[in-house]
Protein backbone atom coordinates (compact mmCIF):
# COMPACT_ATOMS: atom_id res chain seq x y z
CA UNK A 1 0.00 0.00 0.00
CA UNK A 2 1.69 3.30 -0.65
CA UNK A 3 2.93 5.59 2.33
CA UNK A 4 0.41 7.99 1.33
CA UNK A 5 -2.90 5.29 2.42
CA UNK A 6 -4.74 6.30 -0.43
CA UNK A 7 -5.33 3.70 -2.94
CA UNK A 8 -8.41 1.84 -4.22
CA UNK A 9 -10.20 -1.06 -3.51
CA UNK A 10 -11.69 -3.42 -6.38
CA UNK A 11 -14.82 -5.45 -5.48
CA UNK A 12 -15.61 -8.57 -7.61
CA UNK A 13 -18.94 -10.25 -8.17
CA UNK A 14 -18.26 -13.56 -9.99
CA UNK A 15 -20.62 -15.31 -11.65
CA UNK A 16 -20.42 -17.74 -14.69
CA UNK A 17 -21.22 -15.34 -17.80
CA UNK A 18 -20.19 -11.86 -15.79
CA UNK A 19 -17.95 -10.46 -13.13
CA UNK A 20 -19.46 -7.72 -11.62
CA UNK A 21 -17.12 -4.65 -10.68
CA UNK A 22 -17.12 -1.60 -8.04
CA UNK A 23 -14.15 0.41 -7.03
CA UNK A 24 -13.50 2.93 -4.18
CA UNK A 25 -12.21 6.05 -4.25
CA UNK A 26 -8.83 6.82 -2.80
CA UNK A 27 -9.83 7.37 0.34
CA UNK A 28 -12.00 4.50 0.67
CA UNK A 29 -15.34 5.97 1.64
CA UNK A 30 -17.18 5.40 -1.61
CA UNK A 31 -17.84 3.11 -4.05
CA UNK A 32 -18.52 3.02 -7.58
CA UNK A 33 -20.19 0.27 -9.34
CA UNK A 34 -17.81 -0.47 -13.04
CA UNK A 35 -19.10 -1.77 -16.22
CA UNK A 36 -19.37 -5.48 -16.32
CA UNK A 37 -16.77 -7.96 -17.22
CA UNK A 38 -18.61 -9.96 -19.32
CA UNK A 39 -16.48 -13.54 -19.27
CA UNK A 40 -14.37 -15.25 -21.99
CA UNK A 41 -11.65 -17.57 -20.72
CA UNK A 42 -9.62 -17.27 -17.85
CA UNK A 43 -7.01 -15.67 -19.27
CA UNK A 44 -8.68 -13.09 -20.97
CA UNK A 45 -10.40 -12.33 -17.72
CA UNK A 46 -7.36 -12.13 -15.42
CA UNK A 47 -6.07 -10.04 -18.14
CA UNK A 48 -8.44 -7.44 -18.08
CA UNK A 49 -9.11 -7.55 -14.26
CA UNK A 50 -4.52 -6.94 -14.17
CA UNK A 51 -5.53 -4.12 -16.50
CA UNK A 52 -7.93 -2.45 -14.35
CA UNK A 53 -6.00 -2.79 -11.22
CA UNK A 54 -3.02 -1.57 -12.63
CA UNK A 55 -4.29 1.30 -14.54
CA UNK A 56 -5.94 2.30 -11.09
CA UNK A 57 -3.76 1.92 -8.49
CA UNK A 58 -5.85 -0.64 -6.72
CA UNK A 59 -4.36 -2.27 -3.29
CA UNK A 60 -7.13 -4.72 -2.58
CA UNK A 61 -8.94 -6.47 -4.05
CA UNK A 62 -12.53 -8.24 -2.25
CA UNK A 63 -13.94 -10.82 -3.83
CA UNK A 64 -17.40 -12.24 -3.03
CA UNK A 65 -16.96 -15.53 -0.96
CA UNK A 66 -20.69 -17.01 -1.74
CA UNK A 67 -20.98 -18.69 1.79
CA UNK A 68 -24.24 -20.80 2.39
CA UNK A 69 -26.52 -18.80 4.82
CA UNK A 70 -25.55 -21.09 7.88
CA UNK A 71 -21.95 -19.80 6.90
CA UNK A 72 -20.31 -22.72 5.54
CA UNK A 73 -18.18 -22.48 2.34
CA UNK A 74 -19.75 -23.69 -0.49
CA UNK A 75 -18.77 -24.95 -4.24
CA UNK A 76 -18.83 -21.34 -5.15
CA UNK A 77 -16.56 -20.55 -2.35
CA UNK A 78 -13.66 -22.88 -3.58
CA UNK A 79 -13.83 -21.61 -6.76
CA UNK A 80 -14.04 -18.01 -5.44
CA UNK A 81 -11.12 -18.83 -3.87
CA UNK A 82 -9.46 -20.57 -7.04
CA UNK A 83 -10.41 -17.75 -9.08
CA UNK A 84 -8.49 -15.31 -6.46
CA UNK A 85 -5.25 -17.41 -6.16
CA UNK A 86 -5.13 -17.04 -9.70
CA UNK A 87 -5.51 -13.28 -9.79
CA UNK A 88 -3.20 -12.66 -7.23
CA UNK A 89 -0.51 -14.72 -9.10
CA UNK A 90 -1.47 -12.96 -11.96
CA UNK A 91 -1.34 -9.19 -9.88
CA UNK A 92 0.76 -9.31 -7.08
CA UNK A 93 -2.02 -7.69 -5.43
CA UNK A 94 -3.76 -9.26 -2.40
CA UNK A 95 -7.30 -10.46 -2.99
CA UNK A 96 -9.56 -11.46 0.30
CA UNK A 97 -13.14 -13.48 0.31
CA UNK A 98 -15.44 -11.19 1.70
CA UNK A 99 -18.97 -12.80 2.85
CA UNK A 100 -21.66 -12.08 -0.04
CA UNK A 101 -24.31 -13.47 1.28
CA UNK A 102 -27.66 -11.87 0.78
CA UNK A 103 -25.80 -9.03 -1.99
CA UNK A 104 -27.32 -10.27 -5.12
CA UNK A 105 -30.81 -11.27 -4.07
CA UNK A 106 -30.62 -7.75 -2.03
CA UNK A 107 -29.20 -5.83 -5.56
CA UNK A 108 -32.05 -7.38 -7.15
CA UNK A 109 -34.93 -6.22 -5.02
CA UNK A 110 -33.30 -2.60 -5.18
CA UNK A 111 -33.67 -2.84 -8.58
CA UNK A 112 -37.24 -4.26 -8.87
CA UNK A 113 -38.70 -1.73 -6.72
CA UNK A 114 -36.99 1.03 -8.64
CA UNK A 115 -39.24 0.05 -11.55
CA UNK A 116 -36.89 -0.59 -14.03
CA UNK A 117 -37.69 -3.21 -16.64
CA UNK A 118 -36.44 -6.73 -16.37
CA UNK A 119 -33.96 -6.85 -19.22
CA UNK A 120 -32.36 -3.69 -17.80
CA UNK A 121 -32.40 -5.14 -14.29
CA UNK A 122 -30.65 -8.03 -15.39
CA UNK A 123 -27.85 -5.86 -17.44
CA UNK A 124 -27.42 -3.92 -13.78
CA UNK A 125 -27.49 -6.74 -11.08
CA UNK A 126 -23.84 -8.18 -11.13
CA UNK A 127 -22.86 -3.96 -10.65
CA UNK A 128 -24.72 -3.64 -8.14
CA UNK A 129 -23.72 -6.65 -6.46
CA UNK A 130 -20.41 -5.80 -6.72
CA UNK A 131 -21.31 -1.55 -4.71
CA UNK A 132 -22.83 -3.59 -2.50
CA UNK A 133 -20.24 -5.83 -1.47
CA UNK A 134 -17.57 -2.89 -1.49
CA UNK A 135 -19.70 -0.73 1.04
CA UNK A 136 -20.47 -3.57 2.86
CA UNK A 137 -15.67 -4.33 3.19
CA UNK A 138 -15.73 -0.05 3.50
CA UNK A 139 -18.52 0.07 5.95
CA UNK A 140 -16.34 -2.50 7.87
CA UNK A 141 -13.46 -0.44 7.75
CA UNK A 142 -14.57 2.40 8.27
CA UNK A 143 -16.14 1.35 11.49
CA UNK A 144 -13.20 0.38 13.19
CA UNK A 145 -12.93 -2.95 11.63
CA UNK A 146 -10.09 -4.95 11.48
CA UNK A 147 -8.32 -3.82 8.52
CA UNK A 148 -7.66 -6.61 6.17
Amino acid sequence: MPDSGRSRVLALDLGGRRIGLAMSDELGITAQGLPTLERKNLRSDLDALAHLIHDHGVRLVILGNPLRLSGAASAGSQQAAKFGEQLHRRTGVDVRLWDERLTTREASRVLRDSGISQTKRARAVDRLSAVLLLESFLDHENAGGTRL
